[in-house]
């Protein structure tokens, strides 16, 4: 009888040992995936920083483009995040009658964080750096989705706020040169007409 309670004993302790094994390798498999994914709120946050770190207090920030892993109008479209890039701009003076103009953008993916400087100006967009902007990118997507508005067939995102005849929010711009649609980055409306130029 002692044999068989020791036996049993023993069975548990391994039992349980592989148990606490499986779920520690469970929960170090999420822990991977979750490091995997590009939150586009927190990309751009961790850049601002190094922006105002390392570059100029007083640098514009532009535009967040974000490049999707599936096509808007596909069954598979879930919102997953493959690359996003900032866009921001710095002026530097060198004397009193000239400036040292670069555009920096800082492009992520999974895996890779990559820098590009380019001198010149950046237009078309005002700067987002006072904006409050409301609405996250994944909320962006599902008011987006939750429309019967046609989805472009596109895998390309942009929050920006263009310059126009009107003056308007920052804009979740969902689409390509053949089609958009709008998210309001404040209000979370949804329209396929861009609010900068709608009469």
């Amino acid at each position: 009888m002692k044999k068989v309670f020791n036996l049993l004993m023993m069975l548990a302790v391994v039992t349980c040992m592989v148990s606490c094994h499986k779920t520690k390798k469970e929960n170090a498999k999420e822990q991977t995936t979750a490091e995997n994914v590009l939150v586009v709120e927190s990309v751009t946050s961790t850049d601002r920083q190094d922006m105002f770190l390392n570059y100029a207090e007083n640098y514009k920030w532009f535009e967040t483009s974000i490049v999707l892993k599936d096509y808007l109008d596909s069954e598979e479209s879930d919102g997953t995040v493959e690359s996003v890039t900032n866009v921001f701009q710095i002026i530097t003076d060198i004397d009193e009658t000239s400036a040292d103009i670069r555009v920096l953008l800082f492009t992520h993916t999974t895996d890779t964080v990559a820098k590009e400087v380019i001198q010149g100006f950046w237009v078309g967009d005002d700067a987002l750096n006072d904006e409050e902007i409301k609405i996250k990118f994944n909320d962006a997507y599902e008011a987006l989705m939750a429309t019967n508005i046609p989805k472009p067939h596109s895998r390309q995102v942009v929050l920006r706020e263009e310059v126009g005849p009107k003056a308007v929010n920052p804009q979740y711009i969902f689409g390509n040169t053949k089609a958009q649609v709008y998210v309001d980055a404040v209000t979370g409306d949804v329209t396929d007409k861009n609010p900068a130029f709608d009469e």
